[in-house]
C-alpha cells in the first residue's frame, strides 16, 4: 500500500521556484573576471534562467537528455546555467578548466556535449582542441569584452543569446530521477570518469548540507563560494543557498589570498568554503596584513584534503574563525560527512576537541559508511582498526557514465572509496591515507596523511607532502617534501625528526626531507603525489 501523499518531484526547478517565492530579495553577488562587481536578486535569477531555458530550446535546439557543457568561473551566469539547463531536462556538464588538454578533449567527446558555454578568458584553452571535438555544434561566449575575437567556429555571445527571450516559462514536469548534472573525476590515476547526478540526489544533498550537523546555514548567512562551479557542482552550494535564502557571493577568478580577504571584508561574509590550501593562504595573508576590523566570517568549511589541527587552532586563536572539516568525493555529490563536536565533547580539553574536529567526521543522514579490512571483514568502530572506507547512500553513484567497469563497487552494492580510514566509537571517521599513498616499510604501514598533518603543525613549515620511495632494506621509506613558511628560516632534518618523535615511532619518521618552492597540486587543489613521485623518479627532488 502506498502513502497518500502528492507526487512532488524533487528537482532543481523546484529549488529555483522556491527561492523566487520565499527569498526574492536575497542577493547573488559576482566578482567578474574583469574585476567588475555584479549584483542581482534571486527573483532576477529566476527570470534570467527562464530566458536561458527558452534560448536553449528555441535558438540552440537543446532537447531533453542533451549534454550542455560549461567551461566557466564562478559567477551569476554560471548559476543561471545550473538552473536553465536541467530545468528543460538537459544535463549541465561542468568541465574542469584545470585539466590537461588531452583530458579536456576526452571529457567533451566522451560526454558528447552539444553546446559549450565558455568564459572569454578561457576560450584559448578550447581553441587548442576545438578541431578534435566531435559533437560540439556551438560555443556561447560569456563575459566577452568589446572587440573580442576567437578562432572558435559557430560562436554566439551569452547576452545576445538570451536578450530577446521571454523571462517566463512553464517549466516542464520532470522525473526527479532524471539526470541533471555531470562532473568528471580529476583523473589522478587514469582518464577521468563521468559521474551523473540526478535531480533527486542533487535536491537531497542540498537539503542535507544546510542542516545544523552539516554546514549549518540559514537566511542570516552571506556565503562565499570559493569551491569552483566546475568541480562537483560547487559542492551543491548554488542549490543549497537558494533553499536557505543565504546571500551568495561568487569570486570567479579572484582567488588570490589578498582578493579573498578583500571580498570577506567588503561583503561581510559569514560562511565560506574551499580546500585547505586556499585557507592556508588566507591565514598567512591575514597574519601579514591583519584586517582593520574583525571579519564577520564565523567559519569556513573545508574538503578535498585534510584540514590540519594546526590550521584549525591558528585561525581560531588569532582571528576567532572556526574551521569545519568535511569529506566527500565526486562520486558522493560530493559531501558525505562533517566533523562537529557533540555535547559529550564539550568538557574535553581544547587540544582533544581539535583532534576530533580534524577528523573527517560523522556521516550525514542519507549516507552509510563502513570500514572493510584486507580480510574482507567489516572492521570494528574502535578508532584503531584500519581498512578501506566504503559508502552507500541517496547521493552516491551506482555506476560511472558509459562504462560497465565495476572495480569500484562491491558485490553487495557499496562504493569503494579507496580511502584507508578508521571509525571511532563515537562514529567519527578519519582518513589515514589513500590506498595508493600508504607506505609499507618493513612490513608495517605508515600513514602519509598523519605525517603531513604533523609536519604542517611546525611553525617553520607551510606545506608538507609525504610519498613512499624505494628502499633496499625496508622495501619503502617515507620522503617528506616541505615548503618553508619563510625561506630565510631553514630547518634541519634532525630538527624535524625530533619534532615528529613525540607522536611517531622511529620507523614511521622520514629519513629524507626535500624543500620545494611549492607542493604540486591537482586540478582541485589536492597535493599531486603522482607528480611528486615523477619528480623523484627523474632525480629532480634534492
Amino acid at each position: 500500500m502506498n502513502g497518500l501523499i502528492m507526487d512532488y518531484p524533487l528537482t532543481t526547478t523546484t529549488i529555483l521556484k522556491y527561492a523566487k517565492s520565499a527569498f526574492p530579495h536575497k542577493k547573488l553577488i559576482s566578482y567578474l573576471p574583469n574585476g567588475d562587481r555584479h549584483e542581482y536578486t534571486y527573483y532576477e535569477l529566476e527570470k534570467r534562467s527562464c530566458q536561458l531555458a527558452n534560448a536553449l530550446k528555441n535558438k540552440l535546439g537543446i532537447n531533453k537528455g542533451d549534454m550542455v557543457g560549461t567551461f566557466a568561473w564562478n559567477h551569476y551566469q554560471h548559476v543561471e546555467l545550473y538552473y536553465g539547463i536541467p530545468g528543460i531536462g538537459a544535463v549541465c556538464h561542468t568541465i574542469n578548466i584545470r585539466l590537461s588538454s588531452q583530458q579536456t578533449e576526452f571529457i567533451i567527446n566522451h560526454s558528447e556535449d552539444k553546446v559549450i558555454f565558455v568564459d572569454a578568458t578561457l576560450v584559448p584553452l578550447l581553441e587548442k582542441i576545438a578541431p578534435k571535438l566531435e559533437t560540439v555544434e556551438k560555443y556561447i561566449i560569456i563575459n566577452a569584452p568589446e572587440n573580442f575575437s576567437t578562432s572558435l567556429l559557430n560562436t554566439l555571445y551569452y547576452e545576445d543569446l538570451i536578450e530577446e527571450q521571454l523571462d517566463t516559462l512553464e517549466w516542464p514536469i520532470l522525473n526527479e530521477n532524471d539526470a541533471c548534472g555531470m562532473c568528471y573525476t580529476s583523473g589522478t590515476t587514469g582518464m577521468p570518469k563521468g559521474v551523473l547526478y540526478s535531480h533527486r540526489s542533487t535536491y537531497l544533498h542540498a537539503m542535507t548540507i544546510l542542516s545544523p550537523n552539516a554546514g549549518n546555514y540559514s537566511n542570516d548567512d552571506v556565503i562565499l563560494l570559493i569551491v569552483p562551479q566546475f568541480h562537483v557542482m560547487a559542492w551543491g552550494f548554488p542549490y543549497m543557498c537558494l533553499l536557505t535564502g543565504s546571500d551568495m557571493v561568487m569570486p570567479s577568478l579572484h582567488l588570490q589570498p589578498e582578493a579573498i580577504v578583500r571580498i570577506l571584508e567588503r561583503e561581510k561574509i559569514t560562511k565560506a568554503n574551499g580546500v585547505p590550501s586556499i585557507w592556508m593562504g588566507v591565514y598567512e595573508e591575514m597574519k601579514k596584513n591583519p584586517p582593520k576590523e574583525k571579519l564577520a566570517l564565523e567559519e569556513y568549511l573545508v574538503g578535498g584534503s585534510a584540514l590540519s589541527a594546526s590550521l584549525i587552532e591558528n585561525f581560531e586563536n588569532n582571528f576567532g574563525i572556526r574551521g569545519v572539516q568535511a569529506w566527500g568525493m565526486t562520486e558522493t555529490s560530493p559531501l558525505g560527512t562533517a566533523s562537529r563536536l557533540q555535547k559529550k565533547h564539550k568538557d574535553l580539553s581544547k587540544k582533544e576537541q581539535i583532534k576530533i574536529r580534524a577528523k573527517q567526521g560523522i556521516e550525514f543522514p542519507g549516507i552509510e559508511m563502513r570500514i572493510v579490512g584486507d580480510n574482507g571483514k567489516i572492521a570494528p568502530r574502535d578508532g584503531k582498526t584500519m581498512g578501506e572506507l566504503q559508502v552507500k547512500g541517496a547521493w552516491v553513484i551506482k555506476s560511472y557514465f558509459k562504462t560497465n567497469n565495476r572495480d569500484n563497487f562491491t558485490d553487495d552494492g557499496w562504493f569503494r572509496t579507496g580511502d584507508v580510514s578508521t571509525i571511532d566509537t563515537d562514529g567519527y571517521m578519519e582518513i589515514t591515507d589513500r590506498t595508493k599513498d600508504l607506505i609499507k616499510s618493513g612490513g608495517e604501514w605508515i600513514s602519509s596523511v598523519a605525517l603531513e598533518s604533523a609536519l604542517m603543525a611546525h611553525p617553520k613549515i607551510k606545506e608538507a607532502a609525504v610519498i613512499a620511495i624505494p628502499d633496499k632494506k625496508w622495501s619503502e621509506r617515507p620522503l617528506a617534501a616541505i615548503v618553508l613558511a619563510d625561506i630565510s628560516k631553514p630547518i634541519s632534518d634532525d630538527e624535524l625528526k625530533e619534532f615528529l618523535s613525540s607522536d611517531f615511532a622511529n620507523y614511521q619518521i622520514p629519513d629524507n626531507y626535500v624543500t620545494l618552492n611549492l607542493v604540486p597540486k591537482t586540478s582541485v587543489g589536492k597535493f599531486d603525489k603522482k607528480e611528486i613521485r615523477r619528480l623523484y623518479a627523474e632525480g629532480k627532488l634534492n
